[in-house]
């Protein structure tokens, strides 16, 4: 059932062309001490390759006025400074931001860089600068600023030798000082094991100091689509090292419980954890399920709150990439889905949604994504001072496929929704 339309609002603020970079995804808008959002855009901009570009960081009023503060692929034709920023943006204590890419870099394979608000870039470091890319390597999922002031993150790939296909190592989890000093905490291993491999999202600090997040794989699964990588952990580490696997996703039949989880978690006002999954689920998608969102307790209990495309002709969307966000004013948790809601030309399978959910897993979808107004919202949402919540989509948008950022405004928590 769609929210009444009275009771919410959808504003597209921004769409990108190209030159200020192309598909924004990954992770959710951050809203910086000076009220603007920051994000990045995975290609685009004025450097590396024709028509598509290495990524930009941006800059965004509340009202839509955007500003790029960085084109990747500056720095030579190796481009020193990075290229394909994938890891979301966090502000650290001096006020910059920072952020992880893909590629590029002194030795190729991703660096950790800060960005300040008027665009001062630096290069913080550089991934892969031990043998063997023991310190890891692809710098997907971005980083958290822990209580103690220092950076902790993770890294799709790299560290010591795992199970993972390519040899590369099956990723890591890292502190970072603001001096630019890296430690590895935790090289994940994959099979046998089955600690986990290749995370991908940014990790949440928990209320008794551990940090919590996702793989990609790893963890084995009863599903024989799982194997050989497994469908994915969530995993606790404390800020030494110590780590724990708390759940084995696709450990029911049929992955009911869901797989593959791309987004990292929440803990929620009443001390849980939520998240959603990619895949799995019961319903819908062929035979890989249209993805999940759940609660799971800190000692491990999970479960199922809601399975998506559960209506007709996935009116409620499908594929949840992003991390929820809970609201401080109803407690309700926000999130996108990044297909599904409906069918176009632009967007096979529909161009995504965004919905809100009850701790219960009552969902309500709040917006239907339909090419001009968006397509394909990677990112999740991010709630502002103001109450209303922030998005990117990757694809759609007015001069083409390039990709927006977008408002919503639930008039249950914010009386107009806009600055």
């Amino acid at each position: 059932m769609i929210a009444p339309a009275q009771t919410i609002s959808f504003t597209s603020l921004f769409s990108f062309n190209g030159d200020d970079g192309i598909g924004p995804e990954y992770l959710a808008l951050v809203q910086g001490t000076d009220g603007n959002f920051y994000g990045i855009a995975n290609t685009g901009g004025a450097n590396c390759y024709p028509g598509e570009g290495c990524g930009t960081v941006f800059k965004i009023s509340p009202s839509g006025v955007q500003t790029t503060l960085h084109n990747f692929c500056s720095q030579g034709q190796y481009c020193l400074d990075g290229e394909y920023p994938a890891g979301g943006l966090v502000q650290g204590r001096d006020g910059n931001f920072y952020g992880t890419t893909e590629r590029g870099g002194a030795n190729g394979w991703g660096v950790i860089y800060s960005v300040s608000p008027s665009g001062n870039f630096n290069v913080v470091y550089n991934f892969c600068s031990q043998a063997s890319c023991a310190d890891g390597a692809w710098g997907y999922g971005g980083m958290a600023l822990g209580t103690d002031g220092n950076f902790y993150g993770v890294t799709f790939q790299g560290g010591a030798p795992g199970s993972c296909p390519d040899n590369l190592g099956c990723g890591t989890v890292f502190k970072l000082t603001p001096s630019g000093a890296l430690t590895t905490l935790h090289s994940f291993r994959g099979a046998p094991a089955d600690d986990g491999a290749n995370p991908r999202a940014t990790m949440v600090q928990g209320r008794d100091g551990n940090f919590y997040g996702t793989t990609w794989h790893g963890g084995g699964g009863v599903s024989s689509r799982c194997n050989p990588t497994g469908c994915g952990t969530v995993f606790k580490i404390t800020p030494s090292g110590t780590t724990s696997t708390v759940y084995t996703f696709c450990s029911q039949a049929n992955c009911t419980d869901g797989d593959y989880p791309y987004a990292g978690l929440v803990q929620a006002s009443d001390g849980n954890f939520y998240g959603t999954t990619t895949y799995g689920g019961s319903s819908g998608c062929a035979t890989f399920g249209c993805g999940t969102a759940f609660k799971l307790t800190p000692a491990g209990s999970l479960s199922t709150l809601y399975t998506f495309c559960s209506r007709s002709g996935c009116s409620d969307g499908q594929w949840p990439y992003g991390t929820l966000v809970q609201s401080s004013a109803n407690g309700n948790f926000y999130g996108t889905t990044v297909n599904g809601g409906g069918h176009g030309d632009r967007c096979p399978g529909g161009c995504g949604t965004v919905y809100k959910m009850t701790a219960a897993g009552a969902l309500s979808t709040l917006h239907i994504f339909g090419g001009p107004d968006g397509g394909w919202p990677r990112g999740g949402l991010v709630q502002s001072n103001t109450g209303a919540f922030y998005g990117t989509t990757y694809e759609g948008g007015t001069y083409g496929d390039y990709g927006t950022v977008f408002l919503v405004g639930d008039h249950g928590i914010c009386a107009t929704c806009h600055p």
